[in-house]
């Protein structure tokens, strides 16, 4: 090892990210209930655009994105000029940092959010701080005490991954209109379109010159094998992004995927149904067992153990019927599984499992 090259301070500070678990060793039929995946997959006419990209491969996609960015426009009723497109809105979240955060700056973000707001941070040489939340919901009057004039990002998921929770547009704005006059407020729509009515903070983003909303399509969607996300902001951090965004960031196939996918909106609706009638059935179910969670308003469920030896237990109980689903460890949630809400069988499964492993337990 040569101890003359060296990554920038930070860098050797990242855990390197582990996705949900694919497979169970010797079972070929696993089920994967571990990344947030839309288990109903992408709509019919999102697939018919993919398979008709095959025959533009030869050729660079566009670099402006213009017939995403309209299309998007165009279902949220947004202007185009203010959108930008990414390789999922983890590409986004990178830029935004790299654009505005840098060594002795600070970075903040809740104790229990995405684990790419610290990833980001240190990559870009700035500092991480985590913020206490309140029975795993985010505690607005935390972040703002805990701001300085260090302060350049506040990144708040909102419903927040993993716990499922989610704080009103009031309390939204309050935090909005609290930040220091040098901090932007990034706000992660990842799972926005589970909750109806809800604009992801669009609306914020339109008024405010500080906010800055996240979208993608990995989640009701069912394109997260495509990465693709978008983002919406004033133009002022719009045209800053753009400077630093590669031409040719995403593909004719997935651009023309993803366009095709907006414009279905009557798939992301029925999406949403299902997921809102299995989530409340799978949540109570699981109470049933003695295995409670805070009210969920994404696509999955945060199971509470009593102890974090419980919670591995059970997660390897699940493991043997080829039931997959997420150790919450690494965000400070030990005694916790995330679920995620499948299909009906999926749920009924599950569901069951854990009421076995919770009898045998007990017994």
């Amino acid at each position: 090892m040569n101890d003359l090259i060296r990554p920038k301070p930070g860098i050797l500070d990242i855990a390197l990210y582990e996705g949900g678990a694919a497979h169970v060793a010797g079972l070929s039929d696993a089920i994967k209930l571990s990344s947030n995946e839309n288990p109903f997959g992408p709509s019919d006419k999102a697939k018919e655009a993919f398979s008709r990209a095959v025959h533009k491969l030869n050729r660079y996609p566009s670099t402006d994105h213009a017939g995403l960015r309209q299309a998007i426009g165009e279902v949220h009723g947004l202007d185009p000029a203010q959108i930008i497109c990414g390789v999922g809105s983890d590409e986004l979240i990178r830029m935004i940092v790299n654009a505005y955060a840098g060594p002795k700056d600070e970075v903040l973000f809740t104790e229990h959010g995405f684990l790419m707001y610290r990833i980001a941070a240190l990559g870009a040489g700035a500092t991480p701080v985590a913020v206490p939340e309140r029975e795993r919901t985010t505690d607005v009057d935390a972040l703002l005490k805990a701001c300085s004039k260090k302060t350049k990002l506040v990144f708040l998921a909102n419903p927040n991954n993993p716990t499922g929770t989610m704080i009103g547009l009031a309390e939204l704005e309050r935090l909005a209109t609290g930040l220091p006059k040098q901090a932007i407020l990034v706000i992660d729509g990842a799972y926005a379109e589970y909750v109806e009515g809800y604009d992801g903070g669009a609306e914020l983003a339109t008024r405010l010159p500080n906010v800055f909303m996240t979208r993608t399509f990995s989640k009701i969607y069912g394109l997260g094998g495509l990465r693709i996300g978008w983002g919406y902001g004033p133009r002022h951090i719009v045209d800053v992004l753009n400077r630093i965004r590669d031409p040719f960031n995403l593909s004719t196939a997935q651009l023309e995927t993803a366009e095709a996918a907006m414009r279905d909106q009557d798939w992301i609706a029925r999406c949403r149904d299902d997921n809102t009638r299995l989530r409340g059935w799978l949540a109570e179910a699981l109470a049933e067992k003695g295995v409670p969670s805070d009210t969920s308003t994404a696509n999955f469920i945060l199971a509470r153990f009593g102890s974090e030896d419980e919670a591995v237990a059970c997660d390897e109980f699940l493991k043997k019927d080829g039931l997959i689903v997420r150790r919450v460890a690494g965000y400070g949630l030990p005694n916790c599984l995330r679920i995620t809400v499948g299909d009906e069988p999926s749920c009924r499964r599950v569901a069951h499992m854990i009421g076995q492993f919770k009898a045998g337990a007990s017994a």
